[in-house]
């Protein structure tokens, strides 16, 4: 067997092949920092919320024999939710039912009664008096057959607040009782939204509200939506009368067409509304740059910017609104800077 030979020139032609080709700083493209183009807007953060949302509770005592619902669930208008314990209300309903036929009988005889009277008094066979007395009893036996048939249903009545239905389709939020918890008046069992009625709620200036005229509609950022340039635009905007008196703010509310997908109350939304930005052609104007040329690195965001001796820095910025292919500088770069459109290239040659 004969032993290997390394040949020097082969191992040197490929020592210099995987060298990396280093960039220079003069071949790189950089891009100058310019005002943002649409920078005649502001950003409020909000909340969505569910412009129809309910809080199912007990209205009579009992225990829970009956949950058809968790949280999560869509449920139909109408639907049975929670069932209590009913028995005892059932038997004071029949009870009361009872009572009922047993007037609706004294009535009948009274009736017969008072017939038969006003008869024997017509032929002079008794006095009036009798006759009077007769016809109070009457009454009377009438009345208590009234008072019965209420008492009865208001029996009914209330042996129906044992059976919990939805009042309308929605899902079902939250549930905080068990099978077999014991249910009290005003005692939450659970809590039910409607998902196609949701609406984004911010607190915005006074002096911004003011200066937002009619007919102006917004643009709604939802989680994720705007990375992907999608913007929602509501149908409806509502601006409330009152003012906070603590921090001088108005309520806008933001109505969200239907059919919005992943979107559930209580999440982080960002307002945009169409009002002038303080500054926005000055020199603390936000500025715009390509989405390609931000760096993101585990918890810091940044892109690279030539310094005054042409070399490539890396500098943390805040990112504001994304529009399309460009992204707003909020801080950390100043008009006129040139920023390096491809941060690998960048890096590389550092």
């Amino acid at each position: 067997m004969q032993p290997i030979r390394f040949r020097p020139l082969a191992f040197a032609a490929c020592f210099v092949l995987a060298v990396p080709a280093w960039t220079h700083a003069a071949d790189l493209s950089a891009v100058a920092a310019q005002p943002a183009s649409g920078a005649a807007a502001s950003a409020f953060d909000g909340v969505v919320e569910a412009v129809r949302t309910t809080v199912l509770a007990a209205q009579v005592p009992g225990a829970i024999v009956q949950l058809n619902a968790k949280v999560g669930d869509r449920v139909a208008a109408g639907q049975v939710l929670v069932r209590i314990d009913a028995r005892a209300a059932d038997q004071n309903a029949a009870a009361s039912d009872a009572q009922v036929q047993a007037a609706r009988a004294s009535l009948d005889v009274a009736s017969r009664d008072f017939e038969r009277q006003k008869q024997l008094f017509q032929k002079n066979y008794i006095s009036q008096a009798a006759l009077e007395r007769a016809e109070s009893e009457f009454k009377s036996t009438q009345a208590q057959v009234t008072a019965q048939m209420a008492q009865s249903g208001a029996a009914r009545t209330q042996s129906g607040f044992y059976v919990v239905r939805a009042p309308f389709a929605g899902v079902v939020a939250e549930v905080p009782v068990a099978l077999g918890d014991m249910a009290m008046p005003g005692r939450p069992l659970l809590t039910l939204y409607d998902p196609a009625a949701l609406r984004v709620t911010a607190s915005v200036p006074q002096t911004v509200a003011s200066q937002m005229a009619a007919g102006q509609v917004p643009r709604v950022e939802l989680p994720g939506q705007a990375a992907a340039g999608q913007w929602v635009v509501p149908l409806r905007l509502q601006i409330l009368p009152t003012v906070d008196p603590g921090t001088h703010t108005v309520q806008l509310r933001a109505d969200l067409p239907a059919g919005q997908v992943g979107v559930a109350p209580g999440m982080f939304a960002r307002l945009w509304l169409p009002v002038p930005v303080r500054g926005a052609n000055g020199p603390n104007a936000p500025l715009s740059v390509s989405s390609a040329s931000i760096v993101r690195r585990a918890e810091m965001t940044g892109l690279y910017v030539l310094d005054p001796n042409n070399k490539p820095v890396l500098r943390q910025v805040r990112l504001g609104r994304v529009d399309g292919d460009k992204v707003e500088i909020l801080s950390g770069l100043m008009a006129g800077e040139r920023v390096l459109a491809d941060p690998q290239a960048a890096a590389r040659a550092r």
